[in-house]
């Protein structure tokens, strides 16, 4: 594969706007329908009563929570018996497919050198790679470093045009547009992929039917035990996507993509017009629409370490644009009912419980802690008005759910750091509660800025694992092996 000099500077324009996008954030009928909503809440309580719209609320809230706590529960035990996909033992290809890495990048100069070692370390010929910097015109910081790095010949650096919306997506379109590749992956600059993973992604894609059309690397962090941010963020991220993700492949269901290190059939991918530019998660919605439109989605036994946030101010930015990308898909994917390419299927509920839900609990837990809390600390002044909204059903069902459900979700968080062979953050996921409510201050400020920046994009400060004390953590120890656990890396 010939390529151009490493500081040759291509510039391109992005693609064009997909049918179904987040450029328009709520529709008039979307609106119509959220104000009807709304104002059935009132006109129930002048017919009903206030108390008896109440019950339903928490009727409807207890088995929400349920239905929540049997699901996941189901999908962590079924996940128990599933292997991801990937052979254990690396093949040979002749010749090796060729990979077009997709790099966006923005003001990442301090940990371009450490990026530029994590690609270089990938065992897979540089012939058969195609590594392309996506850099922001108006990143003239990022551009310098660029310049002054001596890059490898696999490596393009691509210019982006400084224009609106301003986000990952947008510039992943223009590296669509010129990559030469068989198969498309995306890596982020703090990203260190395990060495084989280009390799077990094409031996994997060149075993499995067209139909499956993109391969899912788990994500893990190499700076673990730099603070209790970081040990609470590994706990979840081992959780989701060692667990959770890989119970919702063996349910069959749409799999809401990690924001790098999934790998694409090329022609797939340009037939669904790439990413939603205006979407700031379009990692979720393009695993969305890739179920929509027949295709699916595997898990890939492989993994991809980067830089947990380790600090609260960027993590509650990073969490909050994940957050309103996940509500901007929502809304996308119920415009006009659940439209697939053969029809209906029950895995809308599915898509509603995995994204609309894991969103909707950030926002409920907080009124159902507060709520508690009150009722315990002034049950003398308040204990008859609340009980008298927890009638025997909803009471019992509601006990089940803060009872069960609480020490299911602390036992998964648990859980999912055994699954990595993390033992000592085991007692840690005993703060899981704490670590919900942050979730929660990130949903607020996420639905803030949904009404009024919908397509601003929180940018992540990454290298905070450059500047601080190295010897908490060490990078080559975390992503020299992969603990073995169940049959999974």
């Amino acid at each position: 594969m010939a390529s151009p000099s490493p500081l040759t500077t291509v510039t391109a324009n992005q693609s064009g706007r997909l049918p179904e996008s987040a450029l328009v954030t709520v529709t008039r009928t979307q609106k119509y329908v959220l104000v009807g909503l709304l104002a059935s809440i009132p006109a129930a309580a002048l017919l009903a009563g206030w108390r008896s719209v109440g019950v339903a609320l928490f009727a409807l809230i207890a088995a929400f929570y349920l239905a929540d706590l049997i699901f996941s529960t189901y999908l962590v035990s079924t996940s128990m018996r599933t292997t991801t996909a990937a052979p254990r033992t690396v093949a040979a290809l002749d010749p090796w497919p060729t990979f077009s890495v997709l790099c966006p990048m923005y003001r990442e100069a301090a940990i371009l050198p450490q990026f530029v070692r994590g690609m270089t370390s990938l065992d897979y010929p540089p012939s058969s790679l195609q590594i392309l910097l996506l850099l922001e015109e108006d990143d003239v910081e990022t551009q310098a470093a660029v310049r002054d790095s001596r890059l490898p010949p696999q490596f393009e650096v691509v210019v982006v045009p400084d224009s609106s919306p301003k986000t990952k997506p947008k510039a992943c379109n223009v590296g669509l547009q010129l990559a030469i590749g068989d198969y498309v992956v995306i890596y982020d600059t703090e990203d260190i992929p395990e060495p084989d993973q280009l390799k077990k992604a094409a031996l994997t894609f060149a075993s499995t039917p067209g139909r499956v059309a993109c391969l899912q690397a788990s994500l893990n962090f190499y700076n673990v035990r730099q603070n209790l941010l970081t040990r609470l963020f590994t706990a979840e991220y081992s959780l989701w996507f060692d667990l959770l993700l890989v119970g919702l492949q063996r349910f069959g269901g749409p799999i809401p993509l990690g924001g790098t290190s999934n790998h694409f059939r090329a022609h797939v991918l340009r037939g669904l017009g790439g990413w939603d530019p205006y979407n700031v998660t379009e990692d979720c919605d393009l695993g969305v629409r890739l179920y929509k439109q027949g295709f699916r989605t595997q898990m890939l036994d492989s993994t991809t370490y980067e830089e947990a946030n380790s600090r609260l101010a960027n993590w509650i930015r990073q969490r909050s644009r994940w957050i309103k990308g996940y509500i901007q898909t929502v809304l996308v994917h119920t415009r006009g009912g659940w439209r697939l390419n053969r029809g209906l299927d029950f895995h809308f509920l599915t898509f509603l419980a995995v994204v609309g839900g894991k969103v909707a609990t950030n926002f409920i837990n907080p009124v159902m802690w507060a709520l508690t809390l009150s009722y315990f600390l002034f049950r003398d002044s308040i204990g008859t008005s609340v009980e008298s909204l927890f009638p025997g059903p909803v009471f019992y069902a509601a006990v089940v759910a803060l009872v069960g459900g609480n020490l299911m979700f602390v036992y998964t968080f648990l859980l999912g750091s055994a699954s990595r062979g993390d033992w000592d953050l085991i007692k840690y996921g005993l703060l899981a509660p704490f670590y919900w409510l942050m979730m929660s201050v990130a949903a607020v400020y996420a639905l803030a800025q949904l009404i009024r920046r919908p397509h601003y994009w929180e940018k992540t400060v990454h290298g905070l694992h450059l500047r601080g004390d190295t010897s908490a953590f060490a990078i080559e120890a975390r992503t020299s092996h992969a603990p073995d656990w169940q049959g999974r890396s």
